[in-house]
Parts: structure tokens; C-alpha cells; sequence
């Protein structure tokens, strides 16, 4: 038997009604968790939800004088509630606490992105261990806790919205970069099955598959490229970096919060598993 379709605000539509949709730029309401936020991506992303009226627990590395400045721009610019919490992406129970804090500080908990990553570029054999197993820990496992803390707190609100940074290192290689390819296509299939395990809870799991993005992140792997290949910053960037994106142009941070913004709404309900590239065409040839 087949159930009929909700409106957003849980009751049944019709036959041949609209349901209701939230407006995708309306998060009023809502909490997000986004970790790697201090900078880049992250940052952007919580940007896109404070600007749209949600509130947000921040997370990431950096001066402590630094973060609580954004911290505060962020909420004063938004009027949005907007924390910080410190967690370690290497130590689950730090990073379990951090869910359980935006519960706890900010009542619920209707977004989580899970975001934070790091780089290492060298070939297999002087790949250094401890490089290995921070870089599974933190772009992988990371992912693992806050999901396995956030999904009991999602299913008892009747609602959740999963978000894994993966990368087109998620679906294709690059040599020199193992370790990050190896978590990346780790968090694809962590992100089908989550998607599998919730489909009934009105909680979906999708991942965002980025081309490069001027972040901090890259600016570090144009230094690190040119170094392992032997390159000036220049060759790698433009016969390294952006080689493999036909546009020959980075995607933006704004490209990516739009892409995230449908898949939090309620337009993205049937967005489920599934791995969205905004690459320039990388993953396309």
C-alpha cells in the first residue's frame, strides 16, 4: 500500500493539492551543525543558513581570538543564534558532545554537515603513517560519530538533514593523494547506507561532491603539489589543480550553498543517497 504524500507541516495533502513546501530560503527555526566551519566551505555554509534565519554550532581550527570575532560578526550580521564548540574531529566522544550540546544549548537539531577534512599530498611509499591515520579519522570517522549522535535526535523531531563533504575525490582518483581518496570514497558509501538505514524517518543523507574550491585547504595543495611534482605554484595551478575541471575555473563557495540549501529544504525530500557533483565537468569525462 502506498502512503500519501505530507505537507511540511506533517499533515497529509490532499488529493491534487500542492503540499505546503518551506521556502528553501527559510531556515527560521532550525539548527545546524556544521563542522570545519571556521573557514572555507564550512564557513560559507553557515553563513547561508544564519543568513537565512538558523541558528548554528560552529567547529574548526584557528585562533581562538579569530573565531569568537566570526562567531559574533555571524550573529550580529544574522541575528541568528550562532556557537562554537571545539570539539576534535579525531575523538568521537568529543565530537558526540558536540551534538549533544547544540540540543542542549539550542533546543534541537534539524541539520548536520559533516565538513571538516585535511590534505596530505606524497606517493604511497612515503606516505607517513600518522598522516594516514589522521586523514581517515578526521575526513572519514568524524562523519561515523556526529551522524550516529545527530540520527536519534533527528528521528524523535520527525525530521533531519544529513550532509556529507565529500569531493569529486569521492568518485575519481588523483595520485599523490591516497589517503584523501580513500576517506572520500569512504564517505560515499557511508552516505548511501545512512540514506538506506532513515529512508522511513523523514531523514534524508546526501553528499556534495566539490570540484577544487579556493579554500585554504587548496591554497595548502598548490604548495604541497609544487614541492612533490617539482612545479612552480603557477604550473600546478593551472596544469595541476584546475586541469581536470573543463570550465578551467574554481567552484565557488555560493555554487556549493546552493546546491545545499535544496537538499535542507523540503524541495530536496526525495534527494536521498545520492552524490551531487559541482565539479565543472571533472567527474564528467
Amino acid at each position: 500500500m502506498f502512503q500519501r504524500s505530507k505537507s511540511s507541516n506533517g499533515g497529509a495533502a490532499a488529493h491534487g493539492e500542492t503540499p505546503e513546501f518551506r521556502d528553501i530560503g527559510d531556515l527560521k527555526g532550525q539548527v545546524a551543525v556544521i563542522s570545519g566551519s571556521t573557514s572555507g566551505i564550512g564557513l560559507a555554509l553557515a553563513r547561508a543558513v544564519a543568513a537565512r534565519g538558523g541558528d548554528v554550532v560552529l567547529n574548526g581550527l584557528g585562533d581562538p581570538a579569530e573565531i569568537e570575532r566570526t562567531r559574533a560578526e555571524l550573529e550580529a550580521s544574522s541575528g541568528a543564534r550562532i556557537r562554537y564548540h571545539g570539539a576534535d574531529m579525531t575523538r568521537g566522544e568529543e565530537i558526540a558532545d558536540m551534538v549533544a550540546f547544540a540540543k542542549h544549548e539550542l533546543g534541537r537539531l534539524d541539520i548536520l554537515v559533516n565538513n571538516a577534512g585535511i590534505q596530505h599530498v606524497e606517493a604511497v611509499e612515503k606516505f607517513p603513517t600518522d598522516k594516514w591515520e589522521q586523514i581517515i579519522a578526521i575526513n572519514l570517522s568524524s562523519a561515523f560519530y556526529a551522524t550516529r549522535a545527530a540520527i536519534p535526535i533527528m528521528k524523535a523531531q520527525g525530521r533531519g538533514r544529513i550532509i556529507n563533504m565529500a569531493s569529486a575525490h569521492g568518485l575519481v582518483a588523483s595520485p599523490f593523494k591516497s589517503a584523501y581518496v580513500a576517506a572520500k570514497h569512504g564517505v560515499i558509501g557511508f552516505t548511501k547506507t545512512v540514506a538506506l538505514e532513515v529512508a522511513r524517518d523523514n531523514i534524508t543523507c546526501n553528499a556534495i561532491c566539490p570540484g577544487f574550491v579556493e579554500t585554504p585547504i587548496v591554497e595548502k595543495q598548490i604548495a604541497d603539489q609544487a614541492r612533490t611534482r617539482g612545479l612552480t605554484k603557477e604550473q600546478v595551478l593551472t596544469d595541476v589543480i584546475l586541469a581536470a575541471q573543463p570550465t578551467k575555473q574554481f567552484v565557488t563557495t555560493d555554487q556549493l550553498a546552493g546546491i545545499f540549501l535544496y537538499l535542507v529544504s523540503d524541495l530536496g525530500a526525495s534527494a536521498n543517497g545520492a552524490s551531487f557533483s559541482i565539479d565543472g565537468g571533472w567527474t564528467a569525462q
